[in-house]
């Protein structure tokens, strides 16, 4: 267990930096206003997450998968592992289940951000 945490550690940071400078590089080359830098992250990291899966399972490395899938991707953007849980869902043939997966994942976690932002507005005023 210590060592699949330590790999999800080293991934995480990893990811978290390559987030960092993906998002710095984006703004650099594009103008203020629309995230494009976290748009374009959550698309690479949903992609690399769909490629790494069937890679894996296809080459038996699926003892990587601490290390690419919660850490490097995870760091990246969590975005990826989202993407993916819905997808599983739908393939099983879960397509209600998916839909409202995504529903409640997009509109409760905004609303969870708007109840920390008015909670610690209150509580640092």
């Amino acid at each position: 267990m210590f060592y699949t945490t330590l790999q999800v550690a080293l991934g995480g940071a990893i990811g978290a930096a390559l987030r960092f400078l993906a998002g710095v590089g984006i703004f650099k080359l594009t103008a203020p206003g629309f995230p494009l830098g976290v748009l374009s992250v959550n698309i690479v990291g949903s992609f690399a997450m769909g490629v790494f899966v069937v890679f894996a399972a296809k080459t038996s490395n699926t003892h990587l998968s601490p290390f690419v899938m919660t850490g490097i991707l995870g760091g990246f953007t969590t975005f990826s592992a989202f993407s993916l849980e819905a997808y599983t869902l739908f393939e099983r043939g879960q397509t209600g289940a998916a839909g409202l997966y995504v529903l409640a994942s997009v509109i409760l976690s905004i609303a969870g951000l708007i109840a920390g932002v008015m909670i610690a507005r209150g509580l640092f005023a």
